[in-house]
């Protein structure tokens, strides 16, 4: 009868497949793969209230769609300021603050497009209030990709 310190054949080499194998680099990759997929995730739930706002039976009514041209329009400011600036320093430039200003604005016409529509009775209140939140979470969402993906130290060719 085998000791139980000793280790079958198989085991033994899996133990040392796994020790030989260097984690480093698939740690980096693991935490970004699972921070991309809880963005998706996010996304889709954004969006998924958008859709209830447009086709639950009471509201039946398809106008809020028209907040996708804001999730659309909303990162391109920053995506412009960054491919010009050298980045988001300490220092201001006027091309970053025209970035926050146009994108800010983007943000606050998404927000009060459904609230217009339901001021003149468009759509419902509870649609309105299904596009807000589901406003909130995509730009949250969208606020949260430049988070993790804004630093320049990732390497995209891993992908």
């Amino acid at each position: 009868m085998a000791h139980a310190s000793q280790k079958c054949g198989w085991c033994y080499s899996q133990t040392n497949y796994f020790s030989s194998y260097s984690f480093s680099s698939l740690n980096d990759r693991d935490y970004l793969f699972h921070r991309l997929i809880g963005l998706a995730f996010a996304c889709a739930l954004g969006v998924t209230f958008l859709v209830l706002a447009c086709a639950l039976p009471e509201y039946n009514n398809w106008w809020p769609m028209f907040v996708l041209f804001f999730y659309v329009l909303s990162p391109l400011p920053t995506i412009v300021a960054r491919r010009l600036s050298n980045g988001y320093d300490s220092s201001s430039s006027a091309c970053i603050e025209l970035c926050i200003f146009l994108t800010t604005g983007i943000v606050v016409s998404s927000i009060g497009l459904p609230i217009v529509l339901a001021h003149v009775a468009v759509i419902k209140w509870g649609a309105c209030a299904l596009v807000i939140s589901g406003n909130v979470v995509v730009f949250l969402t969208i606020l949260g990709y430049f988070k993790v993906f804004g630093n320049d130290d990732i390497d995209y060719s891993m992908w």
